[in-house]
């Protein structure tokens, strides 16, 4: 048996962001990590890094680093408002965000990366993806021009650098397994470390030990059928432990529960997430696209939005087409805006010097249908239309459906390829109900269950049907604070 004041179940972001506020308010804190430590960190590990935050200005963007005033002032760095983080969030979950959850969210969110940045974390300009020289001048797009350094790896192991000098305990390969509460209050975790049953006894519990994606019975139960076939894009620990735990005391369920982040990713990819390539299955250019399925039609508007607005819809809408699979087909005048990972040696990828002889190298596609379907794209395209690919540039498609909205161009110059995709789910939507104020977990009644408290992914009611990128970390530093520091000061003052 071990006494702690604060128990965290998990070790990814929102986890030892709550350790830390914890530890902070003078808590003796302990996490406990089903992984091995080599594994350890949840899905962030497997985050790319970037951060959405509400932002106004240069000045805003160099409290978290250290960007020359001359940078500052000749670059264009796009905008994200209070306003506009509102708005966006509101506009992808199709008005159905949690009103409370979203205005702690928008309006913490810088003050949670100025915070982040003091427990060692380092940001860098998110020039690669995120920016374009345009008209000679430096123009961030998509309202995220900041990253971690070292992306999902980076953010972990800043975080645990500074757990382990702040004395925060932590306890690998240890599966939490059940709540001890005596049905008013919460007083520790069950757990197996190793294997051998073991008891870590607290004032309160912070469950931070994400979603349900990595299991393929619950993805199947929640999300339906199809859904055990989907790739894993990250950790295969999260299993659904931390929200069975707490469902089973009589926790409230809230959110989207038959929602998920799933995007297009590499069709022949590990069956879960691998940090030894770490960019290597993602498939995010598809803007610039056609995607074409089996059937060798096009079934989404590639261009409808930035990546940023769509990527986590449109995994889903993979996993739908014949066989669970599409191709995105590109020719060589967007060749160069490729994301790097589309030439990395992990890909599966066709080439050919004509559109006839690529629809011949598209396995399982129907090639009279696909050269049908590029035909009659190649026509609809408002060619009148300058392209843009840092703007939504209005040149779109007349006459088809689906329409392309922006950056439709003819496919009509060789070398022409196609790269084969699939669906690859980060993380489920549906989670626990919570006070946003402290954390605090509540029950079927929405009465607060003393001593439960949650972060990260297993706060329900933020994310519905889609995801604005980058909102997924932000949010677990955002309410891993609040529950940090909601268990911290409630575990004292016992």
């Amino acid at each position: 048996m071990e006494q702690f004041d604060v128990v965290v179940v998990g070790k990814g972001n929102a986890a030892l962001c709550a350790a830390l506020a914890a530890c902070d308010k003078g808590a003796k804190v302990a996490m406990l990590e089903a992984a091995p430590i080599e594994d350890s960190g949840g899905n962030s590990r497997f985050a790319g890094g970037v951060m959405r935050f509400a932002y106004s200005s240069a000045k805003d963007l160099q409290r978290l680093a250290d960007i020359p005033d001359d940078e500052a002032e000749s670059t264009d760095w796009d905008n994200n408002s209070r306003d506009i983080f509102f708005d966006d969030l509101l506009r992808v979950t199709n008005d159905r965000t949690d009103p409370d959850l979203c205005e702690t969210l928008v309006n913490n969110s810088l003050e949670a990366m100025v915070w982040l940045r003091s427990q060692g974390v380092r940001f860098v300009p998110t020039y690669r993806a995120q920016s374009a020289i345009v008209n000679g001048k430096r123009k961030f797009f998509g309202r995220m021009p900041m990253e971690i350094s070292g992306g999902g790896p980076g953010l972990v192991q800043y975080l645990n650098d500074t757990a382990v000098k702040k004395g925060v305990q932590i306890f690998y390969e240890t599966r939490a397994v059940s709540l001890i509460y005596d049905g008013v209050k919460l007083s520790g975790v069950n757990a197996k470390v190793k294997g051998v049953p073991t008891e870590f006894h607290a004032k309160s519990v912070v469950l931070a030990c994400g979603g349900f994606e990595a299991n393929p019975e619950w993805r199947t139960k929640y999300l339906g059928p199809g859904w055990e076939l989907a790739k894993v894009r990250g950790t295969k620990y999260n299993m659904g432990d931390g929200l069975k735990m707490a469902l089973d005391i009589g926790a409230c369920p809230y959110g989207n529960w038959s929602g998920r982040h799933a995007v297009s990713w590499e069709r022949y990819a590990p069956e879960f997430g691998d940090l030894t390539l770490p960019h290597s299955s993602y498939r995010h250019s598809y803007p610039m696209s056609l995607m074409i399925n089996n059937e060798g039609k096009r079934f989404v508007d590639e261009g409808i939005d930035f990546y940023n607005f769509t990527y986590a819809k449109y995994g889903g809408e993979v996993l739908k087409q014949p066989g669970q699979e599409a191709w995105q087909v590109f020719d060589a005048k967007v060749k160069h805006i490729l994301r790097p990972e589309y030439g990395d040696r992990m890909v599966t990828r066709v080439v050919a010097n004509t559109i006839e002889e690529l629809a011949e190298k598209m396995e399982g596609v129907n090639t009279q249908e696909f050269l049908k379907t590029v035909a009659e794209f190649n026509a609809a395209v408002k060619t009148e239309v300058p392209f843009n690919h840092a703007i939504k540039d209005g040149r779109g498609t007349e006459g088809i459906d689906p329409p392309k909205s922006n950056w439709a161009n003819p496919l009509d110059t060789a070398p022409f390829e196609a790269y084969h995709t699939t669906c690859g789910i980060t993380f489920t939507f549906g989670g626990l109900r919570i006070n946003p104020k402290n954390g605090q977990v509540l029950d079927v009644h929405h009465h607060p269950i003393q001593g439960l408290y949650t972060a990260g992914e297993m706060v329900g009611g933020i994310f519905y049907f889609n995801y604005p990128a980058g909102t997924g970390l932000v949010s677990g530093v955002v309410f891993g604070m609040i529950a940090g520091n909601g268990a911290g000061e409630a575990s004292l003052a016992n």
